[in-house]
């Protein structure tokens, strides 16, 4: 295996160029950077990164965390996040809770351990993670909670704003002549899924519309639990002009009920969800959605954890909080709503 003293003796330069090269941290001439780097290529060169940190203190990586890697809003997050911490010579860890606690608390630990320099959290859904999260800050380690977050919690934040996301939904759906509009929810414990509940009914209230509390089913993030109280409610109340479902698992939960029911979109009931589904592309008719920023957050997330581990002796600064819009895509599954009028 080749050393940084090779690749000097190779490149001509001195050891400590090389290390500035490869670590970025002093500015190299260009001639000197491109010699270093054509010998770093010549020879297949890898620097020990781990080595590196022990001297420095800086292992040049990130954590994040997130509930379930198989929801498709997630990896848009992590690609997001992913992007920002290349373009500054970073790595990223990316690793999932199954949106447990127990789990959330262990991986939070084991990201200490890995001397990550900064952490990025989308919180499991039952956890109560302040204590952590104020002990990790404490130790000097840079945390950003996203698209779920904690209350009464002094951290840097960023998500969609979810209740103009949620109403801009919901206005939709009156706009096309719907009145008796279902909405179907993850748990309500979340910030994001109560802001989202109050936008729905802010909606209603501004339109003038009596808000009836058998159209609020609560749910999961889990879509054969949203399947099966779905099924439940389509066979035992009066149906719904619409549907709104406040996350893509839901989502998915609620069409399958749709289908094991018998019931068509538009033609028999409208249908809008929050959040991309995976194979949007794939259902006919196409699904009408109220789509989050996902690479955005992620990438903005990321950012502001750079500024926190290049600004590390401001510990007092104010959190930052982000909200970003959301934009509506309307596809076929709510064209059908005109009729109603």
């Amino acid at each position: 295996m080749p050393t940084i003293k090779e690749v000097a003796d190779l490149a001509g330069v001195s050891v400590g160029t090389v290390s500035h090269v490869v670590s970025g941290s002093v500015p190299v001439s260009e001639a000197l950077r491109v010699k270093v780097e054509a010998a770093i290529r010549q020879l297949d060169y890898h620097p020990n990164h781990v080595a590196r940190s022990l001297k420095t203190s800086r292992t040049r990586t990130l954590g994040i965390i997130v509930p379930d890697m198989t929801i498709p809003f997630y990896p848009l997050v992590i690609r997001g996040a992913e992007t920002a911490a290349w373009d500054h010579g970073y790595s990223l860890i990316a690793v999932d809770s199954t949106d447990e606690a127990d789990r959330q608390k262990e991986l939070l630990t084991l990201l200490r351990s890995q001397r990550v320099e900064g952490i990025l959290l989308v919180v499991a859904a039952a956890s109560e993670p302040m204590l952590q999260i104020a002990r990790l800050l404490e130790a000097g380690i840079p945390i950003v909670c996203l698209d779920r977050i904690p209350e009464k919690l002094p951290v840097d934040s960023v998500s969609v704003e979810d209740k103009s996301a949620a109403a801009m939904g919901a206005d939709h759906l009156i706009a096309r002549g719907y009145r008796r509009i279902a909405l179907v929810t993850g748990p309500v414990s979340l910030t994001n899924e109560t802001r989202r509940l109050h936008g729905y009914e802010e909606s209603l209230r501004e339109a003038d519309i009596a808000l009836d509390r058998e159209l609020i089913w609560h749910g999961n993030v889990r879509p054969e639990d949203v399947a099966a109280l779905c099924r439940e409610k389509f066979r035992s109340i009066a149906l719904p002009d619409a549907v709104f479902c406040t996350n893509g698992p839901t989502a998915l939960g609620c069409l399958r009920a749709l289908c094991d029911c018998g019931l068509n979109t538009p033609d028999d009931i409208g249908f809008l969800t929050f959040d991309e589904l995976t194979v949007d592309d794939l259902f006919r008719p196409a699904i009408t959605t109220v789509v989050q920023p996902a690479y955005e957050i992620g990438f903005q997330a990321a950012e502001i954890l750079f500024d926190r581990i290049q600004r590390k002796s401001d510990e007092a600064s104010e959190p930052r909080t982000i909200r970003l819009p959301a934009s509506l895509k309307v596809r076929e599954s709510t064209r059908g709503a005109m009729r109603r009028e």
